[in-house]
């Protein structure tokens, strides 16, 4: 999506932010910033697939907020009288290039929210060249998907404890055997959690067609119409292991059973052997639990805390960024999630210490909000706003933000004993 004021031929048209007449630069308009796809969003889905979104753990879903709050404390000092004419936000991960430090992170069941919203996603990673991290219990199929995203596809592993493993290593093999570039272990969901609106909304799948969910499916005609189209979410990585031809309530009876999602550090090591790949571990809070992970051979470290989807009382990802980066001294990467919703928060995260982030509901809620051009839009929206932000910031590079003069008041400090306390000082990253 381009900012600047040129009609369809590229030529300027006149000076503004109105000033271009482009589909991006419409869309723009219309959906200018996270919040106004959020509002759209939750008039456009049913209210019970929106709030699966929305929601998070607990009443009120506090440590939503937190994350939001604690990202914005985070502030950025600015550098002036550069040349920036070559700001450059491309960077390499795990060994391929991508055009921005920002990628789709992996969200389960999307397709409740919207038809086929993983082969969207996919497709605008694979259009804007940025990693797209397929859930376990992803709507599309993951050999699907790597047909979509042959250059952008990772896959998010939930173990699947049973029979010592089995299925959790034959979905490793299959990831392998579709050309997945990065294996995503997900540890953060040990047990499954009391999310309030969910149970509120009996939210189930296949639907149940009770009296407030027939009332919320009639208060979203498009949504309601593009489900009948396209039918209700089935979780497609599961058919091997149901049946080619299982019903959406079977396969959905089968995760429900089967993905209890515990993860030990001896279930790590066998998964670090079964996969040839980067292994990234995902939902770490603590620098002792990173320095395990790179003891065991682990590629990256993803700070994260669900997204504020499974514990009240966790820090803000934000603010144990620091504290893990340190304690991992550059033997993996640090990625990170939580409240990434501009290109603001990319650069947040970068000077903190994590060297690439991941978005979730930023890349979902615009396709809830428009269809099949939110994926489109959501991507653009990003680079858009990195480079421009990056600009104003006086950084031209991915590794210059990391060098960025910052204050982080929130930030978490951990003593020799592991125990956390607060910081309110501001901090300046060396090298």
């Amino acid at each position: 999506m381009s900012g600047s004021s040129t009609g369809n031929t590229g030529k300027p048209t006149g000076w503004g932010a109105g000033a271009t007449e482009t589909p991006a630069a419409r869309l723009r308009r219309r959906l200018p910033t996270f919040e106004d796809a959020n509002h759209r969003a939750r008039w456009r889905v049913a209210r019970f697939a929106y709030d699966f979104v929305a929601g998070g753990v607990g009443q009120g879903a506090p440590n939503v907020a937190h994350n939001r709050a604690a990202m914005d404390a985070v502030r950025i000092v600015p550098r002036y009288a550069l040349d920036l004419s070559g700001v450059n936000i491309a960077t390499n991960l795990f060994g391929r290039d991508y055009a921005a430090p920002v990628g789709v992170a992996p969200m389960g069941n999307t397709g409740l929210v919207w038809p086929r919203t993983d082969a969207i996603l996919a497709a605008a990673a694979q259009a804007a060249r940025i990693p797209y991290v397929s859930s376990t219990v992803a709507n599309v199929g993951m050999e699907e998907l790597a047909r979509i995203a042959p250059d952008s596809l990772w896959f998010q592993l939930y173990g699947l404890p049973a029979d010592n493993h089995r299925l959790s290593l034959d979905l490793i093999r299959r990831v392998e055997a579709v050309g997945a570039h990065a294996l995503v272990v997900t540890l953060d969901v040990p047990m499954r959690q009391k999310r309030v609106h969910d149970v509120r909304n009996g939210l189930v799948v296949p639907f149940r067609y009770r009296p407030r969910t027939v009332f919320d499916i009639a208060r979203a005609p498009f949504w309601a119409l593009e489900m009948l189209r396209k039918g209700q979410p089935r979780f497609e990585n599961m058919k091997k292991y149901v049946g080619e031809n299982a019903s959406v309530g079977e396969l959905a009876a089968f995760v429900q059973r089967n993905m209890t999602t515990g993860v030990t550090w001896d279930d790590i090591a066998r998964f670090r052997e079964a996969w040839p790949r980067a292994l990234v571990l995902k939902g770490i809070q603590h620098p002792e639990d990173a320095e395990r992970a790179v003891a065991l051979g682990v590629d990256g470290i993803w700070v994260s805390n669900h997204g504020g989807r499974q514990f009240d009382a966790a820090p803000a990802s934000i603010d144990t960024v620091p504290a893990i980066a340190a304690a991992v001294g550059g033997r993996a990467k640090i990625l990170y999630d939580g409240s990434i919703r501009s290109g603001l928060d990319v650069l947040r995260a970068l000077a903190v210490g994590a060297e690439f982030c991941f978005a979730g509901r930023a890349f979902l809620l615009p396709v809830a909000a428009i269809g099949e051009a939110g994926g489109g839009h959501a991507t653009a929206s990003f680079m858009e706003e990195i480079r421009s932000t990056f600009g104003q910031a006086g950084i031209r590079t991915v590794e210059e933000a990391a060098r960025a003069a910052v204050l982080h008041p929130n930030a978490v400090r951990f003593d020799p004993e592991g125990n956390a306390a607060g910081v309110e000082a501001p901090r300046r990253r060396a090298g």
